[in-house]
């Protein structure tokens, strides 16, 4: 970070408690503004050429600052950003298309010539009218109706893959990015293949007209391309009216309007074809564009999708959370609010920057790596979240997904030019403007096998299957750590540094049909292996027994994660770590972190003797004066009572058996707060539609209802309508899926939740959880 040198003020300027570091500049509550918001400007340097970067004194510092060069409130982090897009109430987006820059008098008369009345849109209407209009076209995005376009778009993408793959050399921006989005736009919407060149200008202007801050002489300009715009999204519209049957969201629309004409009205169908074309278009041509610069900048990462195309989803969902083509939005304040800890007056104009909630550690771990297996990706910003979510996000992915297996299967061998990446300046729609790109014709796969050319991978449209990113590792240790208890070295096959992880993550281990999750239990440090024991139970489905069987030093196989659903709370003063049996792999990797930190803690390890519990030496080696071992052959089972009796305020964590875990539970039961558990066995999640009992739900922030037949999981029927719930285990047991709860009473089959918790009823597991019967509210 740029230190900045000290501004002399007056001493009786003093800043309100809370007040970050500050100039003499005061903002419109009265705190003076800090010297990093006082040179924030979105429209050059650092924030053209990457958002997150640049704003990242501010989420690490001032997450809501006041900037005086644009008067507006601006928001980093990503809590508080996903919040405004929830509260849509207290968030007006009725200024999301307002002119960012003040337009001169002679654009606004330019403007007129031209009959130019741009109104409200799906992005910046208010409620209810924008829920009651979303409902009425909603038709066109459900996943079936895209489908429609999936060929279309691998057609599109073959035909110009084809014009340049002999070539050696390309900007991909000119000759493919920019066109292939446009025709699908226009085919989404129902217009006729034509005028490209002249809308890719319009389209370009409308982007600086609304975000940018264009010379009063460019705003001239600017005003003519929109006006034009504005007169050729009418002439179309006009024609499509003539004869509105068939495919188009537009087409649909106008079928819509007669039969409800109070709420798909004349004015609202004009600036929604031309909202439309530029939704639909730019985002998706500069979200591609981000996508293959960063991919091809990393080109480990770009050699993983060559060789395994079933990344693609999920390489994808990252690339849009590190580099989305959507920076931030805009909002304005109803009434007096607060965000974070500041004080927002009502009528304050506020820039919610998604690029930068993206990369908010918070959230996200290790968020400026760019890691295509990350488990979380789905959760990014870039299509907003709430009733203004982008309802084009699925058409957007389908695109970029076929785009994307194109090329990795045709011209694997493509790289990056080195080039100055020029963006068009605007605080909110980022994309390069031009990508060289060059490869060696005479390599082209398909040269040497034509097949190629047929081996095409689909993929299901909506969010990315958490069944798609996983990594091949190969094994380079097999340990015997006990009776029945194993210890795998996973290692990259390349010797390139695996994923970051804390205490208490677990990696999902693939092998042959089998997925199991294991608790990571080697060292955090060591950036290039992954520890995990592993018991053979004799009772279980198969899984573990065929891993002790089959698994050997040097073979490969696969993983996912890390992922931590057992976080271990570093704040407190004193801690007490129990584990029963394989459970002491998580317990381990805590025990580890709080000695580093120098925490007062206790480890208790129980198990049937000795000789069957894992780990023991490592164990005594490195926590013996902080370790009390119950085995229970030996008489020294673990007295629970007594123990959780003695230990006072301490933490409690623990991993082990259910009847452990339920003890617990049990004598913390006045104090809830205190127990932290992991499960690793789930209730039967198979569901009996003969048992079982359909349901509704009501959503706050989308303003849907859902219906949840006896056959299907709530998660399954949130995914059919598009809301991208994530998941990981979908048996009840690391909480992934859960969701706020507002109203209903609801069937707790989780092994996540405490009693007390479930008694609180104000947030239910997705994957396994149901209604006991009537409708259920849930804050989505």
């Amino acid at each position: 970070m740029t230190d900045h040198p000290a501004t002399k003020t007056d001493d009786t300027t003093r800043a309100p408690a809370g007040c970050p570091a500050h100039t003499a500049m005061q903002g419109p509550t009265g705190c003076p503004v800090s010297h990093n918001a006082a040179a924030f400007d979105p429209f050059e340097g650092p924030y053209q050429v990457d958002p997150a970067e640049a704003l990242r004194w501010s989420r690490e510092e001032e997450p809501v600052f006041w900037s005086p060069k644009l008067g507006y409130w601006v928001v980093t982090r990503y809590d508080d950003v996903k919040e405004i897009f929830r509260d849509n109430q207290t968030f007006s987006p009725s200024i999301a298309l307002e002119k960012i820059t003040p337009p001169s008098d002679e654009a606004v008369e330019t403007l007129k010539r031209y009959d130019y009345g741009m109104n409200r849109t799906l992005v910046n209407e208010d409620e209810p009218a924008h829920m009651e209009r979303r409902r009425a076209l909603m038709h066109s995005f459900t996943l079936e109706e895209l489908e429609h376009h999936a060929p279309m778009v691998r057609r599109l993408t073959r035909e110009y893959v084809d014009r340049i793959i002999d070539k050696g050399e390309a900007d991909l921006v000119d000759e493919m990015l920019w066109e292939i989005p446009l025709t699908v736009a226009l085919h989404f919407l129902g217009v006729p293949e034509e005028d490209m060149d002249t809308l890719r200008e319009y389209s370009i202007a409308h982007t600086v007209n609304t975000w940018g801050r264009p010379s009063p002489e460019e705003q001239v300009a600017v005003a003519e391309a929109v006006g034009k715009f504005w007169q050729y999204a009418g002439k179309v519209l006009e024609k499509m009216r003539q004869n509105p049957d068939g495919h188009g969201w537009m087409k649909y629309a106008i079928r819509r309007q007669a039969e409800l004409p109070d709420v798909v009205t004349d004015s609202y169908l004009h600036s929604m074809m031309m909202a439309g074309i530029v939704a639909a278009h730019e985002t998706t041509a500069h979200a591609t564009a981000n996508m293959l610069r960063l991919l091809l900048e990393n080109r480990a990462v770009w050699e993983d999708i060559c060789e395994n195309p079933s990344l693609i989803p999920n390489a994808v969902e990252e690339c849009l959370r590190y580099s989305g083509s959507v920076a931030a939005w805009r909002r304005i304040t109803v009434n007096d609010t607060q965000v974070g800890e500041h004080f927002i007056p009502a009528g304050s104009k506020l820039l919610i920057v998604s690029a930068s909630a993206n990369h908010d550690g918070r959230h996200f771990e290790n968020p400026d790596d760019l890691d295509i297996y990350r488990d979380n990706a789905t959760d990014h910003l870039t299509f907003g979240y709430g009733a203004h979510q982008c309802m084009g996000k699925n058409l957007a992915r389908m695109e970029m997904r076929i785009f994307l297996e194109e090329f990795t299967r045709r011209l694997p061998h493509m790289a990056i030019v080195p080039q100055e990446f020029t963006f068009v300046p605007n605080t909110s729609f980022r994309g390069p403007e031009h990508l060289w790109v060059r490869w060696d014709p005479a390599r082209n796969p398909e040269r040497a096998d034509p097949s190629i050319l047929e081996r095409v991978q689909d993929f299901e449209i909506g969010a990315p299957s958490k069944h798609d990113a996983a990594r091949t590792v190969r094994v380079s240790e097999v340990v015997q750590e006990a009776d029945d208890v194993i210890r795998l070295t996973l290692e990259d096959p390349r010797g390139r540094p695996l994923p970051r992880w804390s205490p208490g993550a677990h990696i999902d281990v693939i092998v042959g049909d089998y997925t199991r999750k294991y608790s990571l239990c080697g060292d955090p440090d060591d950036t290039h292996r992954l520890q995990v024991a592993i018991l053979k139970e004799a009772e279980g489905r198969g899984g573990s027994r065929f891993i002790h069987d089959t698994v050997k030093p040097g073979m490969t196989i696969r993983m996912r994660g890390p992922k931590n659903h057992f976080r271990l709370d570093e704040g407190a003063d004193r801690y007490v770590l129990i584990a029963g049996g394989i459970g002491i792999t998580p317990i381990l990797a805590m025990a580890d972190r709080l000695k580093a930190l120098g925490k007062d803690y206790q480890l208790h390890y129980s198990g049937r003797s000795r000789s069957t519990m894992g780990l023991l030496e490592r164990i005594e080696r490195d926590h013996g004066p902080r370790l009390t071992l119950h085995p229970g052959d030996e008489g020294k089972r673990l007295d629970l009572p007594a123990l959780i009796g003695s230990c006072g305020d301490a933490q409690v964590y623990s991993c082990g058996p259910e009847r452990l875990l339920s003890a617990l539970e049990e004598l913390t039961a006045h104090c809830p707060d205190r127990l932290h558990v992991e499960h690793f066995t789930a209730t039967e999640t198979t569901l009996d539609p003969t048992r079982e009992i359909g349901f509704d739900v009501d959503l706050t922030d989308t303003e849907l209802t859902v219906h949840v037949a006896p056959d299907e999981t709530l998660l399954h029927a949130l995914r059919a309508v598009g809301v991208d719930v994530p998941s990981d285990c979908e048996e009840g047991l690391c909480g992934t899926c859960e969701v706020p709860v507002v109203e209903g009473d609801v069937d707790h089959r989780d092994k996540v939740l405490t009693g007390a918790e479930r008694a609180e009823n104000t947030r239910m597991m997705t994957c396994c959880s149901r209604s006991r019967g009537g409708k259920l509210t849930l804050r989505l």
